[in-house]
């Protein structure tokens, strides 16, 4: 199993202002009520639950291709990849209010593409929101030459994809490279021959679940 190789926030970072924001006004309604501190301190604690960012570890099998992100599977497809511009399998999660919203990388790999796509926000959970939805792609190129996109998709209420990757960087599965506020998804485009290792509706946790086998050879 790997472990994180970078210090690990517990809280993710994203969330600090939000955290104490609701914190601070949560202490200034009890000060003037009680009473109605209570519904402030629920949002208080449900903007702790939202941006809680624990640190994983997962397989280390060489063909294994990570969850990028906390969730529910929601499509497991073959169909056209539009960012590397190829036949691939598709396969999305799609992360609820309640999920980890801390993205992970799928794979080892050389970023060499990411691209911010402005959109709409339709229901992240919808097929349509893949291609119309606000959305940030990343293209990874492996080691032996695989080649497996990721892509953040914004939600009904996401309305911030951070990625904090660039052309160039070199990526470890599981490391960090981004978040999503409020509701969202995350699809995975693999090369053709991989091997599906969940299905519809299987909940997933990032880093901890392995999505797919990569084919052997290119």
């Amino acid at each position: 199993m790997n472990t994180p190789h970078y210090p690990h926030p517990i809280i993710a970072r994203e969330g600090w202002p939000f955290l104490a924001g609701s914190i601070l006004i949560a202490l200034f309604v009890t000060w003037l009520s009680p009473a109605w501190s209570v519904l402030f301190w629920i949002i208080a604690l449900f903007v702790l639950q939202f941006f809680r960012d624990p640190a994983r570890s997962g397989s280390t099998e060489p063909r294994a291709v990570l969850s990028p992100a906390d969730g529910r599977i929601v499509v497991v497809e073959e169909t056209q990849d539009p960012y590397a511009d190829r036949k691939a399998l598709k396969i999305s999660v799609f992360m609820n209010v309640f999920n980890v919203h801390s993205n992970r990388s799928p794979v080892d790999g050389e970023v060499v593409m990411t691209q911010y796509f402005p959109g709409k926000f339709f229901n992240a959970a919808l097929d349509k929101a893949s291609l119309e939805n606000e959305r940030n792609a990343m293209i990874l190129r492996m080691p032996d030459g695989h080649i497996v996109t990721a892509v953040q998709v914004a939600g009904l209420v996401a309305k911030r994809i951070l990625c904090y990757t660039k052309q160039g960087d070199t990526l470890y599965r599981g490391q960090r490279y981004g978040f999503i506020r409020f509701g969202s998804r995350v699809d995975v485009y693999l090369p053709l021959g991989s091997r599906p290792r969940v299905a519809i509706g299987d909940k997933v946790s990032a880093t901890t679940t392995v999505l797919a086998d990569l084919p052997e050879t290119l």
